[in-house]
């Protein structure tokens, strides 16, 4: 871990964290730890510092961070932010991510902002159970994402089938959000004064299909329009993905595309970089600390990539895939401590 780089993110990092010095400096520690041992095991952050302290001192160290440190909700939303530049508007990128310590079920709700070069964990819910979140927990989510910010910075939110319900909808339609979520093939809607599944009613679907449908009122929520896009996928599988403002089925097919960043962000998170899972915390709070240093890990890593990257893209090989990702790109950057003069 080079010192010079530990020092320059102390610098970057003390207008947003209230913490004392040596607090500040356990975080900095943390944090380019994770970075160089590719791993939140503090075991192997421990052997990183770039002191004569024993391994083992260092160790307490930063377990005595994780046990007494306790700050806001959302604290490093200013950070991320900060490492982003600022590029809004963006969109929005809305799922889980599971897996299991022990016995014990980690289920996290992760709002991500996506934009062309990062992907970053914004906002999260510590889920207390396994298995999908509810539709209160999704709104109380998206209200603490409009606390901090307006509406406006939505170019689009993006979620998959599991996050679809005529409440949630109307809440996103209510806040002026815009978005494009993936209906179940299942779903009612009303069309032609005919209510019928959009299995039914895409049976004879090839290439893709725009139109528009309503969702029949439920639990007294009133009817509401929407917009599709609808194709059929490999295995002829049926993709058909709902927006309410007026679009081309082409658009807002291309718009949902984007979802699939958050699960390229989650592999970041955990196998192709920081191995997110190797923690063996299983507390609530001690665990959403460690999400909030690990999504200011990765808009370090974007940022890194950016400034190197410049105005350049990666190349791209003969199958139109990138020879090395954008998070990649920065991490290698990143691991290089002598190369890396400033986080600012």
């Amino acid at each position: 871990m080079n010192i010079r780089a530990l020092a320059d993110l102390q610098k970057t990092l003390t207008p947003h964290v209230p913490l004392g010095k040596s607090r500040l400096e356990t975080l900095c520690m943390i944090l380019l730890g994770m970075i160089s041992a590719r791993t939140v095991n503090l075991t192997h952050i421990a052997s990183e510092r770039p002191s004569r302290a024993m391994v083992a001192s260092t160790y307490r160290r930063l377990q005595r961070f994780f046990q007494h440190v306790c700050l806001p909700e959302d604290w490093s939303v200013g950070i991320v932010i900060s490492l982003l530049g600022n590029p809004r508007p963006w969109h929005l990128c809305l799922d889980r991510t599971n897996w299991k310590i022990g016995k014990t079920d980690v289920n996290v709700l992760v709002l991500a902002v996506i934009t062309v070069k990062f992907r970053v964990p914004l906002m999260w819910t510590m889920l207390p159970h396994s298995g999908n979140s509810t539709t209160a927990q999704r709104i109380a989510l998206m209200k603490r994402y409009l606390a901090y910010f307006d509406a406006s910075t939505v170019r689009m939110l993006l979620a998959d089938r599991e996050f679809i319900g005529q409440e949630w909808f109307t809440f996103l339609v209510e806040q002026e959000i815009p978005f494009a979520i993936r209906m179940k093939e299942g779903q009612i809607v009303r069309t032609n004064g005919r209510e019928l599944n959009l299995r039914s009613l895409l049976s004879r679907c090839r290439g893709v299909r725009g139109f528009t449908a309503v969702l029949p009122g439920r639990a007294s929520h009133p009817d509401l329009e929407l917009h599709f896009g609808a194709r059929r996928i490999k295995g002829g599988e049926l993709l058909v993905v709902a927006s309410p403002y007026p679009a081309t089925g082409a658009h807002i097919l291309r718009q949902y595309k984007k979802r699939w960043l958050i699960e390229c962000l989650f592999a970041d998170s955990k196998t192709r970089g920081l191995n997110l899972e190797d923690t063996r915390l299983t507390l609530a709070s001690k665990l959403s600390l460690l999400i909030a240093i690990t999504a200011i890990a990765i808009a370090l890593i974007c940022r890194a990539a950016a400034q190197l990257m410049g105005h350049k893209y990666p190349a791209r090989k003969k199958h139109g895939y990138c020879s090395k990702s954008w998070f990649r790109t920065g991490f290698d950057e990143v691991r290089r401590w002598p190369c890396q003069k400033n986080f600012a």
